[in-house]
């Protein structure tokens, strides 16, 4: 299976979202990553509401919805609305994370866990039937272009046994210092997803930088 492609709109230009949205549409990235940031459950502030539903109205790639926020499951319903694919949210900011997953799948979305660098692989497994995805921070959340933290690579390959023995169907998805030289190193680890912000939206042929990603 070819590698999925979700780059993560959180680096592209915002004076020019619309050409931005356009690109990804008109490239081979499967998803766009959608990072959500409420200056509580990580130190930066990124979009809400009025800029998700400008972006799906436009975007014809399925939308992978990632929520940095406290009590993420308050919008659940408005996530849906939006005609999303993913919502995704932090196993660190969920109180009844099982709760928050069932209710994601009854509004009619998948449901992907995030877990943060200092997370342990552990805590999913008691989870990992029963949902769609997860994703690792390969850099802590909150900010764009920051370095890949080397230990998500055994991170990955912990995960991806961790699905092979509870014959769960999550994809794994890495998030953080994707570009050329760590993504590799991530799909051969066993990455399904990889999101990649800055080195996409910021390189002068961004398309072909999708299509070199995705084709390692």
């Amino acid at each position: 299976m070819a590698t999925i492609i979700a780059p993560s709109l959180l680096a592209a230009d915002f004076l020019r979202l619309d050409s931005e949205v356009e690109m990804v549409n008109q490239s081979e990235a499967e998803w766009l990553h959608l990072d959500v940031m409420d200056g509580v459950f990580v130190p930066n502030i990124s979009f809400g509401f009025p800029v998700l539903e400008a972006v799906a109205s436009k975007c014809k790639k399925p939308l992978d919805v990632h929520y940095m926020i406290v009590q993420p499951e308050k919008f659940i319903q408005r996530t849906a609305c939006l005609g999303a694919m993913m919502m995704n949210v932090h196993y660190e900011a969920c109180t009844h994370l099982h709760r928050t997953v069932q209710e994601i799948h009854d509004a009619g979305m998948k449901a992907g866990v995030t877990l943060n660098p200092a997370t342990p692989i552990s805590v999913l497994e008691d989870i990992i039937t029963d949902v769609d995805l997860v994703l690792l921070m390969s850099v802590n959340p909150g900010f764009g272009g920051q370095t890949f933290i080397e230990n998500s690579i055994k991170k990955v390959k912990q995960l991806r046994q961790l699905i092979n023995q509870s014959g769960s169907k999550a994809l794994i998805e890495v998030d953080g210092g994707v570009q050329k030289d760590t993504a590799p190193r991530l799909v051969k680890a066993g990455a399904d997803v990889l999101v990649s912000g800055s080195y996409i939206f910021k390189s002068p042929h961004p398309e072909q930088t999708i299509h070199e990603l995705q084709n390692l």
